[in-house]
């Protein structure tokens, strides 16, 4: 070989008797095949891997790790936690037919289930899920599923996981929850029947604010549909971010708890403030906690872009869920496109702010908030 070849082909074959302790980042648009017979192994099922875009170890790693934590039969990863949800319910969904959903969702997914399904052909209805009629009043034969989530954004309110799936058995619908906030530490959906869970792993399951990524699980047809769909749509995750999810989730329970506790503390020592007008904090989400955020509505007479200001080491995001503590507005950021006749239905206020607590020292947490406060 003259050297422009040579430089190219290092090494010539990746072979290799090492046995590495964590798994090597499979960082490769594509895998290499002797012939084409070989190649027709992948088509056939006796190759894992043929394009990154249809699998790769680094994401399969992190379907099939989020998966046995919900006790689903299988998982698939995908580039964000909408594009989750899109395949999720594309796994379940087509045009001409009808999805209910609770009306306190997350922003992001209010816009895709308001703007993005009903051009598929796919219409939703929003509805009260604390009202078992309500939702039954809006089922008809074109109904297909269910939508909630466990912890929902920004008010906290824990979802009655049991009742929705009964709910849906008695009119055989599927069920689909956004686990997200509570992730499987606190709550496994599937164990109450539900058929798929999704999270933004952007969050709690990275859990370090360095990536984005989104996965889905559930049965084994289910997840194969989805997979079709997100191979298909071209919403697949890299490798590096597979990794370092995967990274991320080892130490998902120890962050779980820290950050469970340090936000109860802070909730409790918020509750009778007088700058504040109300604490959304669940008590009853699981055993294990209620998770790591804390929702304040400040009072009237609180200037809410003064206190953003003096929060000093506090950072203001438009996300959630690292290892440091962190503050977002909805009503500028996560809930920006729900309209604002339904924010104020739900009070979801201007002078809300959404508090991410992290695994710092608890007492400085407080400290950090009374002194914006005040």
């Amino acid at each position: 070989m003259q050297f422009e070849t040579k430089n190219v082909h290092f090494p010539q074959k990746i072979e290799t008797s090492e046995t590495s302790k964590t798994k090597p980042i499979y960082q490769t648009s594509a895998f290499a095949f002797q012939d084409l017979d070989e190649m027709e192994g992948f088509y056939n099922g006796n190759k894992a891997y043929l394009y990154t875009r249809a699998g790769n170890p680094n994401t399969d790693d992190l379907g099939k790790g989020v998966a046995d934590l919900e006790g689903a039969e299988m998982g698939v990863a995908s580039s964000s936690g909408i594009s989750a949800i899109l395949a999720g319910v594309l796994a379940v969904a087509k045009a001409g037919d009808h999805i209910v959903a609770t009306e306190d969702l997350y922003g992001g997914t209010y816009q895709l289930f308001a703007k993005e399904l009903p051009e598929l052909g796919i219409a939703v209805s929003f509805v009260d899920f604390t009202d078992q009629e309500k939702i039954e009043q809006v089922i008809h034969d074109k109904t297909v599923l269910l939508y909630s989530e466990s912890i929902t954004n920004p008010l906290l309110r824990v979802e009655n996981i049991e009742v929705l799936v009964q709910l849906a058995k008695k009119h055989r619908l599927k069920t689909m929850i956004d686990n997200t906030f509570a992730t499987p530490y606190f709550v496994r959906p599937h164990e109450s029947g539900v058929d798929l869970v999704v999270h933004s792993a952007t969050k709690y399951i990275g859990g370090h604010s360095d990536l984005s990524a989104g996965v889905l699980t559930g049965s084994g047809a289910l997840i194969k549909k989805a997979k079709t769909k997100i191979v298909n749509l071209g919403s697949n995750l890299g490798p590096f971010d597979g990794w370092l999810a995967c990274r991320g989730l080892k130490t998902l329970s120890l962050r779980m708890e820290r950050q469970s506790a340090n936000a109860e503390y802070l909730a409790k020592a918020l509750a009778n403030h007088e700058k504040i007008k109300k604490v959304y904090y669940p008590t009853n989400a699981s055993e294990r906690g209620n998770g790591a955020i804390v929702t304040i509505e400040l009072a009237e007479h609180a200037d809410v872009r003064q206190f953003f200001r003096q929060l000093r080491w506090i950072k203001v995001v438009p996300t959630l869920a690292g290892v440091e503590t962190s503050v977002t507005h909805p009503v500028g950021t996560s809930h920006r496109p729900v309209p604002e006749e339904t924010r104020q239905r739900l009070g979801v206020t201007y002078s809300m702010v959404r508090i991410s607590v992290g695994i710092e020292a608890k007492d400085d947490i407080v400290q950090a908030f009374e002194e914006a406060l005040d």
